[in-house]
């Protein structure tokens, strides 16, 4: 069974001369089997990238699923059957309508997902935070909405209904969880060679992360240059646009070392016209572009 779970659009920013490349829209992908198509680049390192990229995905998949079920595309599950009836006699209002039925997405996330943490190390358990953190957020923003029925307008009655929030709005949370990432660190029990939990790094005591924290074991990996070892593949000779201060422009996307600008002209025939008898006619048309590309 393939499912469509979220797609993403890179977003750069800039922090002590590195760009974090990290996903908010990420492209769309498929899932099948228990092989999840993560970027090297991204999931390898235990960074603040991969923190976000497992919390997105495992969002993606319960989100995909849920709606999945409440449009009826699913034979194993539909809507919440534990909204129906009356929530609040004195609010006079009922449930109604097709609520999500986030619990079986939620469920179904973590089943899939979850599956490949079988190692018993420190990765997995920041992997395994991360996966439950994107649900958990998900799951906090699911929104209540209603109508009235009543005579003329009026809201004799009202029945409401759990829908999904729009999966940007999640990918915006995750974004700020990013920037607000907490790095951790392992902590073994006394008998046991593998870790059984986390802790903040920095905290006094056995403090651990809340339960929508973003978790990285690791420092981010300087994204302007190229290292094999990381995956990362720089941005030396990436287009930029010259004219934006947004993430796209050079000033950003070049890390500081300039940009190098390319001209060409391109040269078509235009203004073709049919002339008696019997040939076309056209004249040479040019146009001069520029194109820039970092050093």
């Amino acid at each position: 069974m393939n499912f469509v779970v979220v797609g993403h659009k890179p977003f750069i920013r800039p922090q002590h001369k590195i760009l974090y490349c990290i996903v908010t829209q990420t492209h769309t992908m498929y899932l099948q089997d228990n092989s999840l198509p993560l970027s090297p680049s991204l999931s390898a390192p235990g960074s603040r990238e991969a923190a976000f990229t497992y919390s997105i995905t495992a969002a993606g998949v319960a989100h995909s699923v849920t709606a999945a079920c409440s449009q009826g595309n699913l034979s194993q599950c539909g809507c919440d059957r534990e909204k129906q009836g009356y929530h609040d006699q004195e609010e006079g209002w009922k449930w109604g309508g097709c609520s999500a039925n986030i619990k079986y997405g939620v469920e179904f996330s973590r089943r899939f997902v979850d599956a490949r943490e079988i190692k018993k190390n420190a990765r997995r358990l920041m992997n395994l935070h991360n996966n439950e953190a994107g649900r958990k957020i998900l799951e906090e923003h699911m929104k209540l909405e209603c109508k009235c029925h009543g005579v003329s307008g009026s809201c004799t009655t009202k029945t409401c209904w759990i829908t999904l929030p729009k999966f940007r709005e999640i990918g915006y949370i995750l974004k700020e969880r990013y920037s607000e990432a907490v790095q951790v660190e392992p902590v073994r029990a006394s008998r046991l060679r593998q870790p059984s939990f986390l802790r903040l790094k920095e905290a006094r005591g056995y403090q651990k992360p809340t339960d929508t924290d973003l978790v990285y074991l690791e420092r981010s990996p300087n994204y302007c240059e190229e290292d094999t070892a990381t995956g990362s593949t720089g941005t030396r000779g990436r287009l930029c646009n010259y004219t934006s201060p947004h993430t796209d422009g050079c000033n950003l996307m070049c890390c500081g070392r300039g940009h190098n600008t390319h001209q060409y002209t391109r040269v078509w025939q235009c203004n073709c016209k049919f002339q008696w008898c019997c040939f076309v006619k056209c004249n040479t048309c040019s146009e001069k572009s520029e194109v820039f590309t970092c050093k």
